[in-house]
């Protein structure tokens, strides 16, 4: 007890410092849906600063019940009420504002966005552009042209997805609980394999099934119909880069590829920087390295 309070004791006392500080890149991370906040600590021993972004009604503690253990209470998890049923895009760009707000003073900013990720992101440097050096897009939604999530996904681009085959593993009545609730957890091997398909093809059953044990059963209906779009004279002037994943069954190549060229004609003098990793959905940890590269370099 003695070291934890000595420690504590040296935390405090180093908040209180006010020479100057030594500028470090900070990246600061936005998951996708169903996510928890998460960085990548191979950044961390690289030497730069990673920080996650706590989502609104994205706490495990939020979310995670007795009915969604094992053996599992299915006719209870259906009906429970959902953290997440009120929360919005913008619940989602406040929270992302914030962390940018406290940590833009010690650095380099750069915003990493994954998967729906994307759509907070490009809100988020459209509030608050002058604090943001970089905005990454890994895999992500970037809507330009088309003002939502949803609305790209009903291109003939995004029809392409298999993500539809989700929609077997939804527990509840989206309608009543305000919200979509996946059971991650089950044990239905043709919805783990159709799963599997959508998110990590490439990856071994152990690395998919780790990866599912990531995710939070519950997500807004609200964020993906949200307008989502940037300003040219805002979001349009930070630098960007997006990170292709080549084998993507969840946002097709194609998709990738169309958002890309959409927001490039919106800025054409601020176009971005790509880069293409031969991975899926869901990386795995050896295809993630490849990432962790990408993204070390941005800082140099």
């Amino acid at each position: 007890m003695f070291q934890l309070a000595a420690a504590a004791g040296a935390g405090a006392a180093t908040t209180s410092f006010t020479g100057k500080r030594k500028e470090v890149t900070t990246y600061v991370f936005v998951t996708g849906s169903n996510g928890v906040a998460t960085g990548d600590p191979e950044l961390t021993m690289r030497g730069h600063r990673v920080v996650g972004v706590n989502l609104p009604g994205h706490g495990p503690e939020e979310q995670y019940t007795m009915a969604y253990q094992a053996p599992q209470d299915l006719a209870k998890l259906a009906a429970m009420p959902s953290p997440v049923a009120e929360v919005t895009l913008d619940d989602y760009v406040e929270a992302t504002v914030d962390v940018v707000r406290k940590v833009s003073g010690y650095g380099p900013v750069i915003l990493v966005g994954f998967s729906m990720g994307g759509a907070a992101i490009t809100k988020a440097a459209d509030a608050v552009p002058d604090l943001v050096d970089r905005l990454v897009y890994d895999s992500a939604f970037c809507c330009s042209k088309l003002r939502s999530p949803a609305e790209y996904q009903e291109t003939p681009e995004g029809k392409q997805s298999l993500a539809p085959a989700l929609l077997e593993g939804i527990v509840g009545d989206p309608r009543v609980i305000n919200a979509i609730r996946f059971n991650w957890r089950t044990a239905d091997r043709k919805f783990l394999d159709k799963a599997k398909a959508v998110f990590m093809a490439d990856g071994t059953e152990g690395e998919f099934l780790a990866m599912l044990n990531t995710l939070l059963p519950d997500e807004s209906l609200q964020v993906a119909s949200a307008d989502a779009r940037g300003r040219k004279e805002a979001w349009g002037r930070v630098p960007r880069v997006y990170i292709r994943h080549t084998q993507d069954r969840m946002i097709p190549l194609a998709l990738q590829d169309r958002m890309i060229r959409e927001a490039d004609a919106m800025t054409p003098g601020n176009k971005f920087k790509v880069y293409s990793v031969a991975t899926s959905h869901g990386a795995t940890p050896k295809t993630y390295r490849q990432i962790t590269d990408i993204l070390d370099r941005l800082a140099k």
